[in-house]
C-alpha cells in the first residue's frame, strides 16, 4: 500500500512541472482564493450539505494536497520580476478580494436572518470566519503595506469586515519593528502553547496599537478625538450598529463570532510564523536587523497562492515593502514542516507541535 502515495506524488510533480509554473509566471494562480470564496458562497446559498465544505477544503483537502505536491523554491528571474512589478493585475486581484468580501458579508448577514439547523448555522459562521481571515485580514495586510493612500484606505475597509482595523497600525509600526523580541506581542516564545499565545497576543496587540496611536497623537499635537485608535473604535462600533439596524441583533452576533474566528486564524498564523525565533540584542537596547532566518517560511504552493504569498514570510520581513508577487525564497529561511493549514492544525496539539518544532529550532541555531 505504501507504493501508492509515492506514485501519486510522482504524478503530482509531473503535472506541477508542466502546467502551474506557467500560470504562476502569468499571475493567474493568485486567483485560486476565489475557489474558497465560491465554496463559502455555496455554504451560504446551497443546501445544508454545503455548510461545512469551506472548512473541509481549508483544513482537510488543502493540507492533504500539500503533503503530496512538491514545494517550489524558485524565484522570478530579473526580467520576470520587472514585468511582475509593473503589472497592475496583481493589484486588481486584491481589489477584487475586498469587493468580494463585502458581497459575501452581505449575503452571510442575510442568510443569518433565516431559520436553519444549528449545525448548518455553525458551518456558515465558520465559512464566514475563514473569509474574514483569508480575505478580509489577508488582503488588508498586503494593502496596508502599500505607500499609496487609496490602497491604505482599502486595507482599512477590508479589515473592517473582521473588526480588526488596528492591525495595520500595530503590524506596520510595532510588529515589523520588534519582531523576534520580547517587545513584540505577536512573536510566539519558545515553549509557549498556542492557547496562551492567543490571549497574550490579542491583549498585547491592542495595548501596542493604543500606545502607538497615543505617541503619534502627542507628536503631531492632535486632540484625543483625532487619536487613530479612537477613530477606529468609533468606526467599528458604528459598523456594528448598522449591521444590527439593517439585519438584526442575531445576525450581528453571528458576525461577531465570524470575525472572532478570523482573528483567531490570524493569531494562529502569527504563532506559526515566528514561533521560537529571536533576534540577538546589540548595544543600546537595540536588536540585530531582521533577516530571513527570523521567520518561518513555507514554499508549499497551494498555501502560497491561496494566501497571496503570505507563507513566504521570511522575505516579507526582510523587505516589507516588497509586493506579494515578488516575494522570494531564501536558502537560510527555516522551513515549516508543512504548509500553513497543516501547520495551523499541528499547532492545535501543543505536545506534538513542541516535539517537531523545538527540534527544528535546535538544528537552525548554529546558523542563525
Amino acid at each position: 500500500m505504501r507504493v501508492y502515495p509515492r506514485i501519486i506524488r510522482q504524478k503530482a510533480v509531473i503535472l506541477f512541472a508542466r502546467y502551474p509554473v506557467k500560470m504562476k509566471k502569468n499571475g493567474w494562480l493568485y486567483m485560486l482564493p476565489l475557489t474558497m470564496y465560491a465554496a463559502a458562497w455555496m455554504s451560504f446559498t446551497g443546501g445544508y450539505g454545503w455548510a461545512w465544505v469551506p472548512v473541509v477544503i481549508g483544513f482537510i483537502v488543502i493540507p492533504a494536497l500539500e503533503a503530496l505536491l512538491p514545494t517550489d523554491t524558485t524565484n522570478l528571474g530579473e526580467h520576470e520580476e520587472r514585468k511582475a512589478k509593473k503589472a497592475r493585475r496583481y493589484d486588481y486581484f486584491l481589489y477584487l478580494v475586498v469587493a468580494c468580501q463585502y458581497a459575501a458579508l452581505y449575503l452571510f448577514l442575510t442568510t443569518m436572518q433565516q431559520e436553519m439547523p444549528g449545525w448548518v448555522r455553525a458551518g456558515r459562521i465558520a465559512a464566514m470566519g475563514i473569509l474574514c481571515g483569508s480575505f478580509g485580514i489577508n488582503a488588508g495586510h498586503e494593502l496596508g503595506h502599500r505607500k499609496h493612500q487609496p490602497d491604505n484606505a482599502l486595507a482599512r475597509l477590508s479589515l473592517l469586515t473582521s473588526l480588526y482595523m488596528h492591525f495595520t497600525t500595530e503590524h506596520n509600526k510595532g510588529h515589523h519593528k520588534y519582531v523576534g523580541t520580547p517587545q513584540d506581542p505577536t512573536s510566539a516564545r519558545l515553549g509557549e502553547n498556542l492557547y496562551h499565545f492567543w490571549l497574550r497576543s490579542f491583549a498585547g496587540t491592542i495595548a501596542s496599537a493604543w500606545k502607538i496611536a497615543r505617541t503619534e497623537q502627542v507628536q503631531k499635537q492632535r486632540s484625543w478625538l483625532r487619536n487613530e485608535m479612537v477613530l477606529i473604535l468609533v468606526t467599528e462600533t458604528t459598523f456594528c450598529l448598522l449591521v444590527a439596524l439593517l439585519f438584526g441583533l442575531y445576525p450581528l452576533l453571528c458576525f461577531l463570532l465570524a470575525a472572532g474566528i478570523g482573528i483567531l486564524l490570524l493569531s494562529t498564523v502569527n504563532y506559526i510564523e515566528h514561533y521560537g525565533l529571536t533576534r540577538k540584542p546589540t548595544a543600546g537596547n537595540q536588536y540585530e536587523r531582521t533577516r530571513a532566518h527570523h521567520s518561518w517560511n513555507s514554499n508549499h504552493v497551494l498555501g502560497r497562492f491561496m494566501l497571496f504569498e503570505l507563507s513566504r514570510h521570511s522575505d516579507h520581513h526582510y523587505l516589507a515593502s516588497r509586493k506579494y508577487q515578488l516575494l522570494r525564497h531564501h536558502e537560510q529561511s527555516p522551513e515549516l514542516p508543512t504548509g500553513y493549514p497543516g501547520s495551523m492544525l499541528l499547532s492545535l496539539v501543543p505536545p506534538l507541535w513542541f516535539r517537531i518544532m523545538n527540534k527544528k529550532i535546535e538544528s537552525i541555531k548554529p546558523n542563525a
